[in-house]
């Protein structure tokens, strides 16, 4: 392959990043990742800035990839990462793919397991240690037409139990199916370099590892035209809150002169958007009627509708629920993402497993008198778990004792009757920052 520093490398499938993380060691300065699985990025991602490594990783399908046209002058597959997939034709889309993201002249190289090697050789049963605490156990057997190996794979705590039990299939190439896929995806200068045998000193089960074909091919091809740009007007209708309607949310419970002003702003500022020809609609007592005739005339909807569904912020989500069932483009969160951000603690869980920094907190009955233990400590913010935006927060949510903290409480239910659980945070001092996002994640 011998590509230079300077060269853009595509680690496809990389898992949690070993080899990218590797080139990037030693100097390569434009390395991508991509793998579908949203754990296995964000384990890669944290090792990166662990190891203050500059790499580009992203989740995503293998299958459909998110980059443009000659992005790459290299693609690897390796680790035995390629047939994981249902079918033949979806490892084919995988390689057809890396064809379209591969510059011209560029190169991709494909590490795999011996499809005819295995075949005679597995182990159908096997077990190692992991580490003092894990071992793992694994079931092999060929798929009846013998063109997969399928595997059952019991990972398990020696004090804690049974922690994953999984099946993975992966199928089985030898050299001529490699290479016949190839040649009809495109690529060119096919070359089967020396098999990878693999030993192992702790006599570990190497499974798929075992016995792998190393390739390399080329792209052949001319750089792929640039779409020319449409300067016909996009047509967008922007969908807003009620003016007619209550909204709770408000502090006069209906929309006063900030809001005016507000959506007036607005309204000037996209008329100054040259490319797009705008609408605006905020009567929700015909709102469907007007999806289904005018909404639909739209090239996409810009959803300004926070206040929700008839300005009841337990319907936001209900929005683009409609919209996606009339299938109109939309943007902004999709009712799944707007059921979760409506419960605070989900969203928390949610950031943490992300790894992002959350204020310590618990979760609370508001019918809890007490506290025998009290697990943060003062002062502490407290909230609804259940509501939008900062509902039922004001300055006397911030408490710096037992006493202040039940009189919070006490407040909160009166405000709101009915809370649900109330949320309990300790107090982060400065000020708050909203960021936009703009683009979406492929397939998400």
């Amino acid at each position: 392959m011998n590509p230079g520093f300077h060269d853009s490398i595509l680690d496809l499938c990389c898992g949690q990043g070993r080899h990218s993380l590797e080139l990037a060691g030693r100097g390569y300065s434009k390395i991508c990742g991509l793998d579908r699985s949203h754990y296995l990025i964000t384990r890669a991602r944290k090792q990166a800035r662990n190891d203050g490594l500059s790499v580009g990783f992203r989740e995503g399908d293998a299958r459909k990839l998110s980059y443009s046209a000659d992005s790459f002058d290299f693609i690897l597959l390796p680790g035995n990462s390629f047939g994981y997939f249902e079918t033949n034709e979806d490892d084919k889309r995988v390689l057809k793919e890396a064809f379209r993201v591969l510059r011209p002249g560029g190169r991709i190289l494909l590490d795999i397991t011996d499809g005819d090697y295995l075949r005679e050789n597995f182990v159908p049963r096997s077990w190692e240690w992991i580490d003092q605490n894990h071992f793992v156990c694994r079931e092999r057997s060929l798929s009846s037409d013998d063109e997969r190996l399928i595997t059952r794979e019991v990972i398990t705590h020696v004090k804690n139990g049974v922690m994953a039990d999984q099946f993975y299939a992966e199928r089985l190439y030898n050299s001529g199916d490699i290479r016949a896929m190839l040649n009809e995806c495109g690529y060119t200068s096919i070359e089967f370099h020396d098999p990878i045998i693999t030993d192992s000193r702790r006599n570990q089960d190497l499974g798929m590892m075992a016995r792998r074909l190393i390739i390399t091919a080329s792209v052949e091809k001319e750089w792929t035209p640039k779409k020319k740009v449409s300067r016909k007007k996009k047509k967008v209708a922007v969908v807003l809150g009620d003016p007619r309607l209550k909204d709770v949310i408000k502090p006069s419970c209906v929309f006063d002169e900030d809001d005016y002003r507000t959506i007036g702003r607005l309204k000037e500022a996209l008329s100054e958007l040259g490319d797009y020809e705008f609408t605006y609609f905020d009567n929700h007592s015909s709102m469907l009627s007007w999806l289904r005739q005018s909404g639909s005339k739209a090239d996409f909807i810009f959803n300004l509708c926070d206040e929700g569904f008839l300005n009841d912020p337990r319907k936001e989500l209900h929005v683009p629920a409609a919209l996606e069932i009339l299938s109109i483009p939309y943007t902004g969160g999709n009712p799944q993402c707007l059921a979760y951000c409506y419960d605070k603690s989900l969203v928390r869980g949610i950031a943490k497993e992300l790894d992002i920094p959350v204020p310590r907190a618990f979760v609370i009955n508001p019918e809890d008198s007490s506290f025998i233990e009290f697990p943060i400590h003062f002062p502490v913010i407290v909230k609804p778990n259940f509501g939008d935006s900062s509902f039922g927060t004001t300055q006397n949510s911030v408490c710096r004792d037992i006493s202040e903290l039940q009189d919070a409480i006490l407040r909160l239910k009166s405000f709101s009757g009915d809370c649900g659980t109330v949320l309990v945070e300790e107090f982060l001092t400065g000020g708050d920052i909203s960021v936009g996002i703009i683009g979406n994640l492929p397939d998400k």
